[in-house]
């Protein structure tokens, strides 16, 4: 938020609501200073040592993991010294130079190895190399890692994670770093909703990465015989539990989802600091 000065916008903040505008929040990202500032900001020490780097890098595996999401498995060369903190992503240029964002998957400490969940688009550039041409040793180039969206402090807090679709990607890498924590500094719980439209659209089981896992799948348009949850997966975490100001909610998904999360779960009560998202644009 922006206390004191001006900023000017280089191009429109779209994660911002207008509301949030009106009292002064800015994006970093999206603006440029204008004048000598005085801002409350969040302490992202945890990228302290994470810089970005253009690599090379080869296709390793290739894995439909649903009829329309290809789990991919890139490996770096030896002595790149990669590394990122869970919840990042990458900027990936394909065979043809369509460049795209994917959030990073998987356990962040597995050396030389990325995981990427790709959706296909309908009439995508590179959704067409993905599912059409791509093949291991494919040579590529990625840049990264990006974004500021990763666990915060958890210890003795509750973490809910909300996804849908390939959203669930860089949860799984957030659930790997939570497994990896020593039992003193993990959440007090960690509750996972992951939406889809339709069984096969929840394609793994993140209770494998995290055990203690409380996993609510979530299914808009599900059939008779489903016996779960049903609807969206912030109204079915507001039907269960309310927004305690102890709780982090990690949203990660559909640009739609995520907005209408963020509404409904700050007019329930959750100050807009215990909410924390990555929010997916479509790209042809």
């Amino acid at each position: 938020m922006c206390l004191a000065g001006q900023t000017r916008p280089l191009r429109d903040a779209v994660a911002l609501t207008a509301e949030e505008e009106a009292a002064g929040w800015v994006l970093t990202c999206t603006h440029e200073a204008m004048s000598s500032l005085v801002l409350d900001i969040e302490d992202l020490g945890a990228l302290a040592g994470i810089s970005e780097k253009t690599l090379p890098a080869r296709i390793d595996a290739l894995q439909r993991v649903a009829s329309d999401v290809m789990r991919v498995e890139l490996r770096l060369p030896p002595t790149t010294g990669f590394n990122f903190v869970a919840g990042q992503s990458i900027s990936l240029t394909g065979p043809s130079g369509a460049r795209r964002s994917y959030s990073l998957a998987g356990d962040p400490d597995r050396l030389g190895r990325i995981e990427l969940h790709v959706r296909e688009v309908p009439g995508g550039v590179l959704s067409a190399y993905w599912f059409g041409e791509a093949k291991v040793n494919d040579l590529l180039r990625f840049r990264g890692p990006s974004g500021t969206f990763f666990l915060r402090e958890v210890s003795g807090h509750d973490v809910v994670f909300l996804a849908t679709g390939t959203g669930i990607a860089p949860i799984t890498s957030m659930l790997a770093q939570l497994h990896a924590m020593p039992d003193g500094s993990r959440p007090a719980s960690v509750a996972l909703y992951w939406g889809g439209r339709v069984p096969q659209d929840l394609y793994c089981d993140p209770s494998d990465i995290y055990p203690a896992l409380e996993y609510v799948p979530v299914l808009s348009r599900a059939g008779a015989g489903w016996h779960g949850e049903r609807g969206y997966v912030q109204d079915v975490f507001l039907s269960r539990t309310r927004a305690d100001p102890n709780t982090h909610i990690y949203a990660c998904g559909s640009e739609v989802m995520v907005n209408a999360a963020r509404r409904t779960l700050l007019a329930a009560g959750l100050p807009p600091r215990r909410f924390h998202f990555d929010a997916f644009v479509s790209s042809a």
